[in-house]
C-alpha cells in the first residue's frame, strides 16, 4: 500500500510539473528541457512503482518467487536512480543555477506586457508579487528591457512595485511620475532580487525536503528488505497459485 501512495505521489508531482502555469515551475519547466525530463521521469517512476507495489503484494500474497525478485531489482534500479540524479543535482548546482539566471534575464529582457504570448511573462509576475521581489539580481536587471529603454526608464513593473497605489496591479508597466529620464533607482519598487527569495524558500523547506526524500528512501529499502526476506522462505514455488485472467 505504501508503494502504492508512493507512485501515486510521484505521478501527481509529475503532472503538476507539467500542468502547473500559475508559479515558478511554470518558468523554468517551459524555459529548461531537463526540468521537462525531470517530469516525465517522475510520472514513469510514480507509474513504475504503482505497478511494482501490485507485483509485490501479488509475490507475497502467492509466494511467487520470481514476482518478488522483480520487484527487489526494480526497487533497487528506482533507489539507484534516485540517488544518483540527487548527487548530479548538487554536483551541477552551480551549472544549474547559471541555467536558470540566463533564462530568468532573456525573460525580462523580451517582457512585453502587449504579447499575446504571455505563457511565461504571468507566472514571473505572480513570483515577483508573491516573493515581494523585482528582478533575479536586483531591480537593475530590469534595465535591460527593450520597452522600458525606448520609454528612457520612465516605467517600471508593477508586480515589483512596493507602492500601495499598484496594490491591485500585478501586470504590466506602470508609469513613474517624473520628467525626462529615470533609473532604476527612482522606481517604487522591492530592493530584494527573486534569487534572494527563492534561496531563503530553499533554506527554510529544505528540511522537510531531505525529511521526504530520506522517508521515500527509507520505504524503499525496507520493501526490498521485506522482498528479499520472503523470496528466502519460500522454498518452492506452486504457479498454479497465480490468479488465472
Amino acid at each position: 500500500v505504501l508503494f502504492q501512495i508512493l507512485g501515486a505521489v510521484n505521478l501527481g508531482f509529475g503532472i503538476w510539473i507539467l500542468a502547473d502555469k500559475t508559479s515558478f515551475i511554470a518558468v523554468l519547466q517551459m524555459s529548461s528541457p531537463s526540468l521537462k525530463i525531470g517530469a516525465y521521469i517522475l510520472i514513469g517512476v510514480g507509474a513504475l512503482t504503482m505497478l511494482m507495489g501490485f507485483l509485490g503484494c501479488l509475490g507475497a500474497v502467492n509466494e511467487i518467487r520470481c514476482l518478488l525478485g522483480l520487484y527487489f531489482t526494480c526497487l533497487m534500479v528506482i533507489l539507484i536512480t534516485q540517488v544518483a540524479a540527487g548527487l548530479i543535482i548538487y554536483f551541477q548546482k552551480e551549472t544549474l543555477k547559471e541555467e536558470l539566471s540566463n533564462i530568468v534575464r532573456n525573460l525580462i529582457e523580451d517582457y512585453d506586457p502587449l504579447n499575446d504570448e504571455r505563457s511565461l511573462q504571468d507566472p514571473w509576475d505572480y513570483v515577483q508579487t508573491q516573493v515581494a521581489c523585482c528582478g533575479w539580481t536586483g531591480a537593475q536587471d530590469w534595465e535591460n528591457n527593450k520597452i522600458l529603454i525606448n520609454r528612457s526608464m520612465t516605467a517600471y513593473p508593477c508586480s515589483c512595485s512596493n507602492s500601495s497605489k499598484d496594490l491591485h496591479v500585478d501586470s504590466g508597466f506602470c508609469d513613474l511620475d517624473v520628467n525626462g529620464t529615470a533609473t532604476y533607482a527612482d522606481w517604487p519598487v522591492h530592493e530584494q532580487g527573486c534569487v534572494h527569495g527563492v534561496e531563503k524558500w530553499l533554506k527554510d523547506n529544505l528540511g522537510i525536503i531531505l525529511g521526504v526524500c530520506t522517508g521515500v528512501a527509507v520505504i524503499e529499502l525496507l520493501g526490498m528488505i521485506l522482498s528479499i526476506s520472503l523470496c528466502k522462505n519460500i522454498h518452492s514455488e506452486d504457479y498454479t497459485k497465480v490468479p488465472k485472467s
